[in-house]
């Protein structure tokens, strides 16, 4: 009998062909996934060569670690925890060079969930005010938005329960209105 968790999962089948042997099932992954990681990453490292870099050290920790994926996540969550883990970790050792803002195509090749955000110079408005927010609030938010994870994706990714990251994205947005000028709420 099927899982449900195979159902919402369309990656979970690939997971397994994989950790019978079947190489060219993570080859399906990545590319599956490579340009999602990369825009997550990206938003954190300053650098398009750096975020390339990142990105492949999630691969290549996914690729050695996928044996020990439990499948109590999504694919995709699993891989964005390890991209989250991979860019916070590349900061600390990276310090000095810590971006001051998050990239322009950052936003704006990433899908944009609850209507247009910007454009011009809002869109810079609106990248300025998102590096204000605390790093909890802002990571959610980026999430959810940039993203377009459920918030049960969210809270696994930012290791909080759903309702905190409801709380965190409720509190990104109102704190972004205040910042903004209430000019892009309502």
């Amino acid at each position: 009998m099927e899982r449900v968790s195979d159902v919402l999962d369309p990656d979970r089948e690939l997971a397994e062909r994989f950790r019978a042997g079947e190489r060219a099932a993570f080859d399906q992954l990545v590319r599956r996934h490579q340009q999602g990681v990369w825009r997550l990453v990206r938003r954190y490292v300053k650098r398009d060569a750096d975020a390339a870099d990142v990105t492949q050290l999630v691969f290549v920790r996914a690729f050695k670690g996928i044996g020990g994926f439990r499948g109590t996540a999504s694919v995709r969550s699993w891989l964005y925890r390890i991209a989250i883990n991979c860019s916070l970790s590349w900061l600390r050792d990276h310090r000095r060079e810590q971006p001051a803002e998050i990239a322009e195509d950052a936003i704006v090749e990433a899908p944009v969930a609850p209507g247009k955000l910007a454009s011009g110079e809002d869109s810079a408005r609106l990248r300025a005010a998102i590096t204000q927010l605390p790093p909890k609030q802002k990571l959610v938010l980026e999430l959810r938005v940039f993203d377009d994870l459920s918030f049960k994706e969210v809270a696994e990714l930012a290791d909080c329960t759903e309702n905190t990251a409801k709380v965190n994205f409720h509190y990104a947005v109102k704190k972004l209105r205040d910042i903004l000028g209430g000019s892009h709420g309502g």
